[in-house]
């Protein structure tokens, strides 16, 4: 199953939790969610603006946009840099069609050079 998601900018955190739910069926098991983009990722962690925008300038402050080798190419190392920080993939384990996760916990699809159009590939693996 593939979602396409629409980012509108450069950097952002879209929460994909209520997305990934709609494609479970009554199942236990993993869901598995992979980002096929090498300048964006997945993650999971709190939906709370002010730890997303944490989040943010925790990564803008790692790696700036700034001078890389790569930017002579598209000018989107650090793009690339934030992604192998935060992961393309994330496994859920999943309970009679519900997603196991925490009290606070949500999936997120952080874009890192948008705007852009984007996919999102999930697969359950049945116990």
């Amino acid at each position: 199953m593939e979602i396409e998601i629409r980012t509108s900018q450069r950097v952002e955190l879209i929460d994909i939790t209520e997305r990934a739910q709609s494609i479970l069926e009554n199942n236990t098991g993993l869901l598995a969610v992979y980002c096929t983009h090498t300048t964006a990722g997945i993650c999971v962690n709190e939906n709370e603006s002010g730890l997303k925008e944490d989040i943010v300038v925790l990564l803008e402050t790692l790696v700036s946009h700034g001078s890389y080798k790569h930017d002579r190419v598209d000018n989107n190392a650090d793009s690339h840099l934030k992604a192998i920080l935060i992961g393309n993939s994330a496994i859920i384990p999943m309970e009679n069609g519900r997603l196991s996760l925490g009290t606070w916990q949500r999936l997120f699809f952080c874009e890192f050079d948008g705007p852009r159009k984007r996919k999102v590939h999930f697969m359950t693996i049945h116990q």
